[in-house]
């Protein structure tokens, strides 16, 4: 089986967790990667969102770092 790329793990972790942002009218976009972080974007109803960096930190970030420990955070978009 070849092993999976960053980039891969990354859109396979906000795969995970896409519905829940979805279910809010929202979605994430995943923009890249810059300095060992990923570039994301919250777009729909969680980009004009009040609570919009609360979910990013506590639970973009939380996920994408449980699943990919090597990964540094996120950057916001």
């Amino acid at each position: 089986m070849a092993e999976t790329t960053i980039e891969e793990q990354i859109k396979q972790a906000l795969d995970d967790i896409r519905p829940n942002l979805q279910m809010d009218g929202g979605d994430i976009e995943f923009l890249g990667i810059e300095d060992n972080k990923a570039k994301v974007r919250l777009v729909g109803a969680c980009g004009t969102c009040p609570s919009s960096v609360y979910t990013l930190k506590m639970g973009v970030e939380a996920h994408l770092k449980e699943c990919i420990p090597e990964l540094d955070g996120i950057i916001s978009y």
